[in-house]
C-alpha cells in the first residue's frame, strides 16, 4: 500500500478545473481497492475549508466576466461577415459557464467526502517546533523570504510519517504543485529541494508534482483502466443546439394543432369568413379569417416540406406527450416558466 500526502494546492486545482474530475476519480477507485491510504494533516483540511467557497466562485465567475469582454470586442472591432458566427459560438460557451462552477461543486463535495473517511492527522508541539526550526535555519520551504510556515508543517509530518512506519512494507508519497518551495531549484522539477530530499528515496518514499504521475506509479493498470473508462465525458448540448431542437418541436406541436383546425373547420365547429364580417353575432362556431387560415395552410406545405409527412405523426398519447414534454423542458431550460407550450 501507499501511503500519499497530497498537498492542498493540488486539491485545490483538482476542485478548481472540471478536466481534473477522471483523476479525481481514478483516486476514489485507488483508495477504495485498497492501494493507496491518505496522510492528512489537519492543515490541509482547514486550507481547503477557508478556500472551498473562493474556488467555486471563480471557476465560472473569471471566465463569464472574460467572455463578456471578448464578446463586447469581436462585437465591436470584428469582421461583419463573420463575426455573427463568432458571437454565436461564444454564446454556445459562454451559456456553459454556469455549469463548470456546478462540476466544480461536486468536486469540492466529492474531496470532503475523502477527508470525512481519512483520520486527520492534528499538528503535534514537535512538528511546530522542527518546522520553525526550518525557519529559522531558512531552509526550505523558508528558501525564498516568505512565511511557508504551513508548508513546513506538511512536509514535518510527512517525514514523521515515514520514519514511523520504518519497519513496515508501506511505501509513501508527497506530491505538490509548489515547486518553487518543495522542488530542485536548479535540477528538474520532479526532483525534491536538497533541504528535504533526506524524506524521500528511489523506491519507499517518492517525490511527483502531478497527481496524475504517482497514480500511475502507484497502481499502473488499474490506473490506465479507470482513466480510459472516465476519459469520456457527457458534454451539455450547445444553445444553438437546444434552439434547433425546439424549433421542429415547436412546428411539429403547431403542426399537430392546424391539424385539428383543418377537423374542426371540416365538421363545422370552425368558419372561415372573410375579415369585413367581422364582428360575428353567431356564436355557435368559431371564425377565422381567410387570410389567416391560408397563411397557416402555406406554414402547414413548408412544415411538410422541411420535416416530411412520415415525421409529423399521428401520434399515440405517450408520444404525443413526449413531445409537449420536451418542448416544455428545452423551453424552460432556456428561462421560460414550465408548462410554457403556446404556438
Amino acid at each position: 500500500m501507499f501511503k500519499i500526502l497530497i498537498d492542498t494546492c493540488v486539491w485545490l486545482d483538482l476542485a478548481k478545473d472540471y478536466q481534473q474530475q477522471t483523476i479525481l476519480l481514478a483516486l476514489q477507485e485507488l483508495i477504495q481497492q485498497g492501494d493507496i491510504e491518505l496522510i492528512l494533516p489537519r492543515t490541509i483540511v482547514d486550507e481547503f475549508d477557508r478556500n472551498k467557497a473562493r474556488i467555486i466562485q471563480e471557476s465560472s465567475r473569471s471566465l463569464s466576466s472574460t467572455f463578456k469582454r471578448v464578446k463586447e470586442a469581436v462585437d465591436k472591432f470584428g469582421d461583419p461577415h463573420q463575426k455573427d458566427i463568432v458571437l454565436s459560438h461564444l454564446n454556445d460557451v459562454d451559456q456553459r459557464l454556469p455549469t463548470l462552477g456546478e462540476a466544480s461543486e461536486d468536486t469540492v463535495s466529492r474531496i470532503e467526502k475523502l477527508f470525512s473517511i481519512t483520520p486527520i492527522i492534528e499538528i503535534s508541539d514537535s512538528v511546530k517546533l522542527h518546522a520553525a526550526q526550518r525557519a529559522i535555519d531558512k531552509r526550505a520551504p523558508f528558501h525564498r523570504q516568505r512565511n511557508g510556515i504551513d508548508d513546513a508543517i506538511l512536509i514535518e509530518v510527512y517525514s514523521d510519517v515515514v520514519k514511523a512506519k520504518a519497519t513496515t512494507r508501506s511505501r509513501f508519497a508527497f506530491i505538490s504543485h509548489n515547486i518553487k518551495d518543495f522542488s530542485h531549484p536548479t535540477a528538474s522539477n520532479k526532483v525534491p529541494h536538497p533541504d528535504i530530499a533526506a524524506c524521500f528515496s528511489p523506491v519507499r518514499s517518492l517525490y511527483f508534482i502531478t497527481l496524475s504521475d504517482a497514480l500511475l506509479i502507484i497502481n499502473p493498470d488499474l490506473f490506465n483502466d479507470s482513466m480510459s473508462e472516465l476519459e469520456w465525458v457527457e458534454e451539455p448540448k450547445k444553445v444553438s443546439e437546444i434552439i434547433e431542437a425546439m424549433d421542429e418541436l415547436f412546428n411539429k406541436v403547431w403542426y399537430n394543432r392546424h391539424q385539428i383546425s383543418r377537423e374542426k373547420i371540416d365538421d363545422g365547429t370552425i368558419r372561415i369568413v372573410e375579415k369585413e364580417t367581422f364582428p360575428i353575432k353567431d356564436h355557435s362556431t368559431r371564425p377565422i379569417q381567410r387570410d389567416i387560415w391560408e397563411g397557416a395552410l402555406k406554414a402547414a406545405e413548408e412544415v411538410e416540406r422541411r420535416f416530411g409527412l412520415e415525421n409529423l405523426g399521428p401520434w399515440d398519447d405517450f408520444e404525443w406527450g413526449m413531445i409537449n414534454g420536451k418542448l416544455s423542458a428545452l423551453r424552460w431550460v432556456l428561462g421560460d416558466e414550465w408548462d410554457m407550450l403556446d404556438t
